[in-house]
């Protein structure tokens, strides 16, 4: 998944604009309401729930934002009209795209998707047409390591129930089982790693590699995508040209 992998680091790097803050701090509220409408308000006796307070803590969302979304979960009746969908598409160069949704509105959201689709090329499929080509896997990425560092980190993972791991420009990518990551989470964090993300991912089975001008198309769509308040995650099998990917980071 290097490809897709190196997109999600590079956003990361880049940071998150103010102006898109407010949109982040919606999506993470929403991860935390429908985390606490499935398996409770307690972060302790809630794994999902735990992550996603975690993720919204890394993002510096205010602790009152994030009481107020574990209060909507749990007791107030806006929550329960929240919808997960999964859409599935292809992208320029045949790119096998999953986009992860929680939306009140599903008619308003596949025409916003839609509509990006129709602008930057690629069209919706069919249910399953490429669930197939991805895996769930629970996915830490620990970011300014030196290659002993990382090697030192991995193992500890490994013995905390990690199945496998790469490092790649600086930073370690674990894999596991997602009944693993929190205590993976756990374990790199106790031992002093500058845990940038952990989270449930799909995870490509295979790669699309793309020529310059599909990867810059699906760049945007991507961006696009994230960029809806009712998206919460988008995965591709894309494999960026670095060029691309070091034009995108600048």
């Amino acid at each position: 998944m290097a490809g897709h992998s190196k997109w999600a680091q590079i956003k990361r790097q880049k940071g998150v604009a103010d102006a898109r803050r407010g949109a982040l701090f919606t999506k993470l509220a929403r991860e935390i309401t429908v985390a606490a409408r499935q398996g409770g308000g307690d972060p302790d006796m809630n794994p999902r729930l735990r992550l996603a307070v975690e993720r919204a803590r890394d993002a510096n969302m205010p602790m009152d934002n994030i009481e107020r979304a574990i209060k909507r979960g749990v007791g107030e009746t806006d929550a329960a009209a929240l919808q997960e969908v999964t859409y599935e598409a292809y992208g320029p160069g045949g790119v096998a795209i999953l986009i992860e949704a929680l939306t009140d509105n599903r008619n308003r959201t596949v025409a916003d998707i839609r509509s990006i689709f129709n602008k930057f090329g690629g069209s919706l499929a069919e249910a399953g047409a490429v669930t197939w080509l991805f895996d769930q896997r629970g996915v830490v990425v620990v970011g300014d390591v030196t290659p002993e560092r990382a090697e030192e980190l991995a193992l500890l993972a490994i013995d905390a129930g990690a199945e496998d791991f790469r490092t790649q420009d600086g930073s370690l990518e674990v894999y596991a089982d997602p009944s693993s990551l929190d205590a993976i989470r756990r374990a790199l964090s106790e031992a002093g790693a500058s845990v940038a993300s952990a989270e449930i991912s799909m995870v490509p089975k295979s790669m699309t590699q793309l020529d310059e001008r599909q990867a810059e198309h699906l760049l945007k769509l991507l961006d696009r995508l994230d960029e809806l308040d009712d998206v919460q995650r988008v995965h591709s099998n894309a494999e960026f040209p670095d060029a691309v990917l070091a034009a995108y980071s600048a």
